[in-house]
């Protein structure tokens, strides 16, 4: 059976719209060409809440978005969290944005928590690491990450640079209790759920937009959703694409060249 043609955008924000504190090149431009589109944002960035990532589009030139359509790893995570075990203790490795979503549902607790739960962002250190590792050993506790990047880009001081992502930040939890871990985020299915809920609308009747393979594109095309990957992040223009991962529909080298496709293709979709 034919899907429906898209009629909902899901994006990326990291390395799709924007580097660190700078958009992209035709960021602003397809934002607006969004205006009448039922779209969200979806990131497995959980560091900022959404309303420090609203105003970080705002400080970057970019139209502010409604909080309610930013979706994070952070706020999957304690969506998950609530549901499998209400009023849950948790310890938490992580920034801000991580532990405010967690502080919204459950109750922090180093000493008897019932999940150990693994961010990005500063904060690891060897103290955090014993007490994850023997809350599990020793508690039964849970290991729960975010999301499994390993690693991640980011500007400082105008120079781009790599930090770990999530993926490498859990791992040492792992190695030392022999714990497989649970992911959240993409390309696991929860935060696009999550999103689609916000839209109303059928997976089938959404295009993703994202700037990796590995997570955007193929949990997308798991839950038949329309794909279109953009190589303005760490995916390279000519860079081969990955076998084991179906092709998007889209493949963009930038912005201008995707929103030039899908007006060609699906004008009822983009400005």
């Amino acid at each position: 059976m034919r899907r429906p043609d898209p009629s909902a955008v899901l994006l990326d924000m990291d390395g799709v719209l924007f580097h660190g504190a700078q958009a992209l090149p035709g960021a602003e431009r397809l934002l607006a060409s969004l205006a009448r589109t039922p779209h969200a944002y979806v990131t497995n960035n959980p560091i900022r809440t959404p309303d420090e990532v609203a105003n970080a589009f705002v400080a970057m030139g970019l139209p502010r978005p409604d909080r309610r359509l930013i979706l994070t790893s952070a706020l999957a995570t304690a969506r998950w969290l609530s549901r499998v075990h209400p009023g849950f203790r948790y310890f938490s490795v992580g920034a801000g944005g991580l532990d405010a979503a967690l502080r919204a549902v459950g109750q922090p607790d180093a000493e008897d928590a019932d999940f150990v739960i693994v961010g990005e962002g500063p904060g690891l250190d060897f103290d955090q690491l014993t007490t994850g590792i023997n809350l599990i050993l020793q508690q039964g506790a849970r290991l729960i990450g975010t999301n499994p990047d390993h690693s991640v880009d980011a500007v400082r001081d105008g120079k781009r640079i790599v930090l770990p992502g999530g993926g490498a930040l859990i791992a040492p939890f792992a190695t030392a209790t022999g714990v497989t871990p649970t992911i959240i985020g993409k390309p696991e299915p929860l935060l696009y759920e999550m999103a689609l809920e916000v839209l109303g609308c059928s997976p089938g009747e959404c295009l993703m937009i994202g700037d990796r393979p590995d997570t955007d594109i193929a949990g997308a095309e798991r839950l038949g959703m329309w794909t279109a990957l953009v190589r303005t992040g760490r995916f390279a223009p000519r860079r081969p694409w990955p076998k084991e991962i179906p092709a998007p529909d889209f493949d963009a080298v930038d912005l201008d060249a995707l929103m030039s496709a899908l007006r060609d293709s699906y004008p009822r979709l983009i400005a």
